[in-house]
């Protein structure tokens, strides 16, 4: 086997088992390759390069320290392409992942066409038994952007993730203090799996009611429990906006668009059940019907809760670092909390949590230089009964000058929910208001604007943005319902005096009162 900076860390350790523990005590860093997890899952994907930078050690230095190693206790290392064949599994070195891909979307397919799940599964487990989820969920992502439809992906997911239901089911669940954001969101769970139960059990007395006013009572008591379980949007917004981002930053990018696709599946079925009750269901069928109904939305609720802390929040303990966290806690503080309050033994270390850390492409130039232009200035002496003031330079504008902290105030306190993408499609600014209509945390900022939406609407956001670029369109028009109030939402191509495309301009308002407006109110009727 040929070792150079592309080397696959997984080969690698397949062929020589005894480097596991050689490298755990090379570096301090290497010690997370003794959970089966990473392994199985971002270091199955690692080169020898990338593994030594995670190290701090240069890839030479490494590879002669392997090379050496290896040597000592089973002879010279192989070379040549035709080791590097036999290591892929495939002639002339071809990667087995191509075969694998073609076979894993035969399997979507027949899926699709109503095949045998329990003979599908038995195929699937032979393809994929010396795969990893992180590559299964790469495989996933492939077919996505081929044009497979994203229905029949989330199937083979909860494919996948059945057949490594045994083998999960031995690893630990994550252990961190409380007031660490894993801690604060598998509290979440444990609130949420109590209200599962709950309901439940109430689904259970439905199908049995003969008497109207017994149905009506317990359809009255779903509705409530139904209220109580659409906090679960919080805890669902804190993944979207705070572990996604981060998670994509370090190079994990197959799990997000998978589990977001899902969530947006329980927020639709949850949607639906809440207009179901609103029609006042009248028999004891369609009470039943109901009720089935509702047991299939808990059970995708139950899942996810599965899939979070055996496998998500695992792989983001092991591959985000402690600045990441120190980010994730206060989005989420942002964001709130569903049905718990976090514990305070955790903090971000000293120097992490101030709001100029980086995290993806774009957010230390963005985001920390454009902050505060006159941060380091000294303060103004105080007058008497104030306390002294910052220097702030004034920034020139084409009708005016402002300082910094007045261009922040001003536009956070329109009766508007603004956001900012710059040419390059990415998230640089959004402003903070008391009641923003749509949730956004710092974890946006430096993200493309496509991982910011659900999968199903990136399609028409990149249309939006093309048509924009192209000098097609100026303004893209929409407007919703929602929690019975109507939101408009426009978006602007932002052109420079040139006519160049610098960037799109999202608009929201709640226009609920606005509509409802009629006659005159003049200036001097103002009390």
């Amino acid at each position: 086997m040929e070792l150079n900076e592309k080397t696959s860390l997984h080969e690698l350790l397949k062929r020589y088992p005894f480097l596991l523990d050689f490298l755990v005590g090379l570096s301090p860093e290497f010690k997370k390759l003794k959970n089966p997890v990473l392994r199985q899952t971002v270091a199955r994907m690692a080169s020898l390069k990338q593994v030594a930078a995670e190290g701090g050690l240069t890839t030479a230095e490494l590879i002669e320290k392997i090379r050496k190693e290896i040597e000592t206790r089973s002879g010279p290392v192989e070379t040549g392409g035709g080791a590097r064949a036999a290591a892929s599994g495939h002639p002339g070195g071809k990667p087995a992942s191509q075969n694998r891909t073609e076979k894993l979307k035969e399997i979507i397919r027949e899926l699709h066409r109503g095949g045998n799940p329990d003979e599908l599964k038995k195929q699937f487990a032979a393809l994929i038994k010396d795969v990893g989820p992180e590559e299964i969920a790469r495989l996933e992502q492939q077919v996505i952007e081929e044009g497979m439809p994203e229905e029949e992906v989330k199937k083979l997911c909860d494919l996948h993730v059945r057949i490594f239901e045994e083998a999960l089911e031995v690893q630990a669940s994550p252990s961190v203090p409380p007031g660490h954001p894993v801690h604060t969101l598998m509290a979440e769970n444990r609130a949420l799996e109590k209200l599962l139960a709950e309901l439940k059990l109430l689904l259970e007395r439905i199908p049995r009611e003969t008497a109207v006013g017994e149905m009506e009572s317990n359809l009255e008591e779903l509705g409530q429990l139904l209220v109580n379980l659409s906090e679960i949007e919080k805890h669902y917004l804190k993944k979207e906006n705070q572990l996604f981002p981060l998670l994509e930053a370090r190079g994990v990018t197959g799990p997000t668009k998978v589990m977001w696709a899902i969530h947006d599946d329980i927020r639709r079925e949850l949607k639906d059940l809440r207009k179901l009750l609103e029609q006042k269901v009248q028999t004891p069928e369609a009470a039943s019907r109901l009720a089935l109904r509702t047991g299939q939305v808990l059970q995708m609720i139950q899942d996810m809760i599965y899939k979070e802390e055996k496998i998500l929040l695992p792989m983001s303990l092991e591959v985000l670092k402690e600045e990441d966290w120190a980010r994730v806690k206060k989005g989420e503080e942002e964001v709130g909390y569903a049905w718990v309050k976090p514990g305070t033994e955790w903090r971000p270390p000293a120097g992490l949590s101030d709001s100029g850390l980086t995290v993806g492409r774009g957010y230390a130039s963005y985001g920390q230089d454009a902050r505060d232009l006159t941060e380091k200035a000294p303060d103004v002496p105080a007058t008497s009964g104030t306390q002294p003031r910052r220097v702030q330079t004034l920034l020139d504008l084409k009708t005016g000058r402002l300082t910094a902290e007045q261009i922040d105030l001003m536009l956070t306190h329109l009766p508007v929910d603004i956001s900012f993408v710059d040419e390059n499609d990415t998230v640089i600014y959004y402003s903070d208001t008391a009641d923003r209509i749509f949730p956004r945390s710092p974890g946006v900022i430096g993200r493309q604007v496509q991982n910011c939406h659900p999968p199903k609407s990136v399609h028409m956001v990149n249309r939006i943005l093309e048509a924009f670029k192209k000098g097609e369109k100026d303004v893209a028009e929409f407007w919703i319902e929602m929690n019975g109030r109507f939101i408009h939402i426009r978006y602007f191509a932002v052109r420079d005096d040139d006519g160049r495309y610098r960037g799109c301009l999202e608009v929201s308002q709640d226009v609920t009162a606005i509509r409802a407006l009629q006659g005159q109110k003049r200036l001097l009727d103002w009390r």
